[in-house]
């Protein structure tokens, strides 16, 4: 039993968690405050009201962060932000951050 035991307890402390990266969205002149919010809605599964307040944060300043995720998941969502600004014709700058 102590051996079984043991061995669960091994393996209990070799399970590392995922580094966890920010996606950061930037502010611009160009991009309407209503675009920002519907991609908070969409892609980062953000309330209405928590949307509108990240987007006055970065309105008001240079950057917010939208989510906090494992490097895949950042990185996808990061992209289709992008691919979505860039096919509606705005600059919005998306970048993945590691924490």
């Amino acid at each position: 039993m102590a051996a079984k035991e043991q061995v669960r307890e091994q393996v209990k402390n070799q399970i590392k968690l995922p580094r966890q990266y920010q996606v950061v969205i930037y502010n611009d002149d160009f991009t309407p405050m209503d675009f920002v919010v519907e991609i908070l809605v969409t892609l980062f599964d953000k309330e209405e009201a928590a949307a509108v307040a990240l987007m006055l944060e970065i309105h008001k300043g240079k950057y917010a962060v939208a989510g906090v995720y494992p490097r895949d998941i950042a990185q996808t969502k990061a992209t289709q932000a992008v691919s979505w600004a860039r096919e509606e014709g705005y600059p919005l700058k998306v970048e993945v951050v590691c924490v």
